[in-house]
């Protein structure tokens, strides 16, 4: 479905963040096109997604070439992104994870900007996925095995130090011992529960994450982002092209699919 460009402009002007304050100029009459309806849902769905901000791009200058379809105009050098089609693609994720979900599967998680790292692990733990937030360790998936073999020490670090049975240890050893656990902890945290490859990894930003993307690729496993105008939109198999800078854009949209997937 698409949507008039005088409509979507109005729509966009309404919900400004403060960042991008006065990025959105008023609406230039010239640009308005034959009108096509939309539905109430959709037009719902478009203000509070105006109100997260996700329609804020890049700028132009760092615009992914095989972005442009994706972009609806431009207000001082800012691309502005089209949101009916983010809420196409938002929905064709839901379809896909939401049938991995059903069948027990695990989803990845990975967002390790700071505005991603708390909408992430309220995902995580909605639903029990495995998830990086702090640093992509080389290897997670094209070496899981030897990886595991350091989550599983971790884990033994975690149930000795709770049980008791780190005590024998002299106070130099122990700190050394700690250490070891806080630099494990950093790494590991999101992942202790994975024990196997998951069916699909869900991330923030791929520019970010490119050695995960990478992983993914060689053993076929599926990936689902969020991105944005600065992306390539062909680099993962579900894009959802939305701001993908700012904590209430990313929390807006991983808490419409989380919904999306619980839905009977």
């Amino acid at each position: 479905m698409s949507l008039d460009l005088e409509a979507k402009n109005s729509t966009l002007n309404e919900g400004a963040e403060e960042e991008t304050e006065g990025v959105l100029p008023e609406r230039e009459e010239e640009e308005a096109e034959p009108e096509s309806p939309v539905s109430e849902e959709d037009s719902k769905e478009l203000r509070e997604m105006t109100e997260a901000g996700l329609f804020f791009g890049r700028k132009k200058t760092k615009t992914h070439p095989r972005m442009k379809p994706f972009i609806l105009t431009t207000r001082n050098g800012v691309e502005i992104l089209d949101l009916m089609k983010t809420i196409e693609q938002i929905n064709k994720a839901i379809g896909f994870l939401k049938e991995i979900n059903v069948k027990g599967g695990k989803v990845l998680l990975v967002g390790t900007q700071p505005a991603a790292r708390e909408a992430v692990m309220k995902m995580a733990n909605d639903f029990s996925f495995p998830y990086v937030t702090n640093k992509w360790v080389g290897g997670v998936l094209t070496n899981f095995n030897v990886i595991r073999k350091r989550v599983d020490k971790y884990i033994k670090l975690k149930e000795d130090k709770e049980s008791g049975r780190l005590a024998k240890y002299n106070k130099k050893e122990m700190s050394k011992i700690n250490r070891e656990m806080d630099k494990m902890n950093f790494l590991f945290s999101g992942v202790e529960k994975m024990t196997a490859a998951p069916e699909a990894i869900l991330l923030i930003n791929p520019r970010e994450h490119m050695t995960a993307i990478r992983e993914a690729k060689i053993l076929g496993i599926p990936t689902v982002a969020i991105l944005s105008s600065d992306n390539d939109p062909e680099l993962v198999d579900y894009p959802i092209v939305a701001n993908d800078n700012a904590e209430k854009s990313i929390g807006f949209v991983l808490e419409k699919i989380g919904e999306g997937i619980k839905k009977v």
